[in-house]
């Protein structure tokens, strides 16, 4: 328990900066994309900057690592943590580092209890939109038959492509580029479910609540009829013993009452 509280703090207390590292990886990554004519200066400090983000993610890791006390579980349940440290390291490519950054990105947003599922979703579709656009334009803006060349281009085809609408007006003619999209194509497939069966369940929460809430009604309304079914009938229990005993007394009130009055002469004293 003391090493779970220790890892725990430990990711409350990073996981803001760990956010405002992901923000100037985005920005570090987006600037020799979209101002291509930059300084070579520029472009050297935002590779740098770069590898500086992942390196903190990657020591992040590695300390979450050193506090758990089974760390073969920690490595079991937090692949997507490792793979997105080891990603890095066996390949040349800038994009997989952006992906990388993304999936840690997403797994300590996800230990935010009071981030919302609407809060996942809308934050999902406009990182994939925007570094979609971003990545395939690095890869097709300089192919020989592309015809995605501004980021304009880019942003209209990342749009299309996670809609699954696809006007065919832009489209990758690179092998990464085809890669993008399929990656963008499920994508909004998974996103688009998400939404839908979000506002499905809600929908069915609220049913669930109304149906509660008339039962709960309708056995308020049975329980009072039977308070006043038993009410009926102990009124009539009492009513009936009543009148029962009034025609007894009148029957013998003719009886009684020359005994009565016999009783009352003899008491009188006769002179």
């Amino acid at each position: 328990m003391k090493e779970t509280s220790r890892q725990a703090r430990w990711e409350r207390r990073t996981q803001l900066p760990l956010l405002v590292l992901a923000v100037a990886f985005a920005v570090a990554y987006a600037v020799p994309i979209v101002a291509p004519d930059a300084g070579e200066e520029v472009h050297r400090a935002c590779t740098h900057l770069e590898w500086a983000v992942w390196g903190a993610f990657a020591l992040d890791y590695l300390v979450r690592l050193g506090l758990t006390r089974d760390r073969l579980h920690f490595v079991r349940t937090h692949w997507l943590d490792l793979a997105a440290v080891v990603l890095p390291l066996v390949q040349p490519l800038r994009l997989l580092r952006l992906v990388a950054t993304l999936m840690l990105v997403g797994r300590r947003a996800r230990m935010a209890p009071q981030i919302r599922l609407t809060t996942y979703v809308a934050g999902a579709v406009v990182g994939l939109l925007m570094f979609g656009s971003l990545a395939v334009l690095s890869v097709e803006r300089d192919a020989p038959d592309g015809n995605i060349r501004n980021l304009g281009d880019a942003v209209w085809w990342s749009f299309t492509t996670m809609t699954t609408v696809g006007y065919g007006d832009h489209s990758p003619t690179t092998g990464l580029g085809r890669v993008l999209a399929v990656g963008l194509m499920l994508s909004g497939i998974a996103l688009l479910g998400v939404v839908t069966a979000n506002i499905a369940a809600w929908f069915i929460a609220r049913f669930e609540r109304d149906d509660q809430a008339e039962r709960i009604q309708l056995a308020a309304i049975r329980e009072l009829q039977e308070e006043v079914r038993a009410l009926r009938a102990e009124v009539a229990q009492l009513g009936g013993g009543g009148q029962g005993a009034m025609p007894a007394q009148a029957a013998a009130g003719p009886a009684a009452g020359p005994a009565a009055g016999e009783q009352a002469e003899a008491s009188v004293p006769r002179s």
